[in-house]
């Protein structure tokens, strides 16, 4: 669709996933004029949402609070959920953050967390309960727990949750610009926003404006800006979503003097197959996560354990693994399961082809040959097996919870679910990290307006 340098909307969206989208439908329906500008091409739109596994995490005080979203999509009669409180949502982000959260902000999102996801549903955003990611089922019932916090999912996960917003968005009429690139917020001299300029399929042209939403992501697919942010080992890491993240605005709303604001070193980074591609592909969208290893036994390249695998539940310490296994020589481990853990993987594992064997020392020998190249050292690996079944604390094994059951004698210790590798066969999966988001951005205050240095809203 083309556009005059002179027409004027009401609100210009830059972005395409589900911020962006949500916020054009919210204009909309107030009655401004919108356009939304999305720099992929129309086969690849939607951003990081296409790619996501469609978990919201939200408030509620019973099982009840969450029938009234899912509504005709899914039945509660075979799944129970504990309360997820406002209490209990700030504690687990103190917990992941390490209390580093903007109070004000953090207040915000828990507050409208359940209206949100609500109004969602009434937008026409189909809901079911998460059975998959974290969910547990009660051993002698028919029942699944549901993740505390994480109770639901999109159904048909992010695809369709993109497809769901972008029928909407074109039902309300809203003007999709694609392969269109926003590339400098345009103010008037009293330095108020009047504009954005773009190149697309036309060339350069501005897009006039009253008011002007950023919802284009961070910077994860700029390795320029990976590597001056995060350091150069980020240089090279895989993209776990889209590929058109790459911080344009970030740096545009910076030059109209925005305040920068988060943990520009930060980023949230996963345990992912090794032989996953460089950026996300839409046939495997998050398939390529491998979050079962609180299970399992991690070792590198070096044949070591570099980390606690029983630390918490993987819910709580996936975003960070992906900083562990870059840390590794070759950004590349294994996660090592036994016949015991193995009905304990995530389906998602199944996208992979693991290194199978009856026994360690045959298992670490394949794991060489499949892998060369890489320089794996296999007799400290069989060795650190060896002993780490050694260490195995005898006790009762519980997925469910914080079972403590552990080993002693190693460094580092795995403080929960520590199981021997003794019953075949045995699986290795090859695993490295992959990027999903960074935490550097823009400040806002708690009515998401930008503000600049002196915190006032930039107009």
């Amino acid at each position: 669709m083309s556009h005059s340098g002179n027409e004027t909307f009401d609100v210009v969206v830059v972005g395409a996933g589900n911020a962006a989208l949500t916020a054009a439908l919210a204009a909309s329906a107030g009655g401004a004029r919108v356009a939304v500008l999305e720099k992929a091409p129309l086969k690849l739109r939607g951003g990081n949402t296409r790619f996501s596994g469609g978990v919201f995490r939200c408030t509620y005080s019973n099982l009840a609070d969450l029938v009234p979203i899912v509504r005709q999509h899914d039945s509660p009669e075979t799944v129970v959920a504990d309360p997820y409180l406002p209490a209990t949502y700030q504690k687990d982000i103190a917990r992941v953050t390490g209390g580093r959260a903007d109070p004000e902000l953090t207040s915000v999102l828990i507050d409208r967390s359940y209206d949100t996801v609500r109004w969602m549903a009434d937008l026409g955003v189909p809901w079911e309960f998460n059975r998959a990611v974290g969910a547990v089922t009660i051993p002698g019932a028919s029942q699944v727990k549901l993740p505390l916090g994480g109770a639901l999912r999109v159904k048909g996960e992010g695809v369709i949750l993109s497809t769901t917003l972008f029928r909407l968005v074109e039902e309300a009429d809203i003007p999709m610009l694609y392969e269109t690139q926003a590339q400098r917020i345009v103010m008037a001299a009293d330095g108020r926003v009047t504009g954005v300029e773009v190149r697309g399929p036309n060339g350069l042209q501005v897009l006039n404006c009253r008011a002007l939403i950023l919802g284009s992501g961070g910077f994860q697919a700029n390795p320029e800006m990976r590597t001056a942010y995060l350091g150069p080992a980020w240089s090279l890491v895989k993209v776990r979503g889209t590929r058109f993240d790459t911080g344009d605005m970030l740096r545009a709303a910076f030059d109209s003097g925005a305040q920068s604001y988060g943990e520009w070193a930060g980023c949230h980074a996963t345990p992912i197959d090794a032989d996953a591609p460089t950026y996300g592909e839409l046939r495997l969208t998050d398939k390529t996560n491998r979050l079962s290893y609180p299970f399992s036994v991690m070792v590198n390249l070096d044949g070591e354990r570099f980390v606690d695998e029983g630390e918490d539940f993987n819910l709580y310490t996936y975003a960070k693994m992906g900083r562990q296994i870059l840390q590794e020589r070759g950004a590349v481990i294994f996660q090592i399961f036994d016949r015991k853990t193995t009905p304990l993987l995530e389906t998602r594992y199944n996208t992979g082809t693991p290194v199978t064997a009856d026994t360690l020392s045959e298992l670490v020998a394949r794991i060489e040959e499949r892998y060369r190249a890489l320089g794996i050292r296999n007799a400290v690996m069989l060795k650190t097996l060896e002993d780490y079944n050694a260490a195995v604390q005898d006790g009762a094994f519980n997925p469910d919870i914080l079972d403590g059951k552990r080993t002693s004698g190693l460094r580092p210790e795995k403080t929960n679910w520590a199981t021997r590798l003794d019953e075949p066969p045995f699986l290795a999966y090859p695993v490295s990290l992959g990027i999903t988001f960074t935490f550097g951005g823009l400040r806002i205050n708690t009515n998401a307006e930008v503000v600049d240095y002196l915190e006032r809203p930039k107009p």
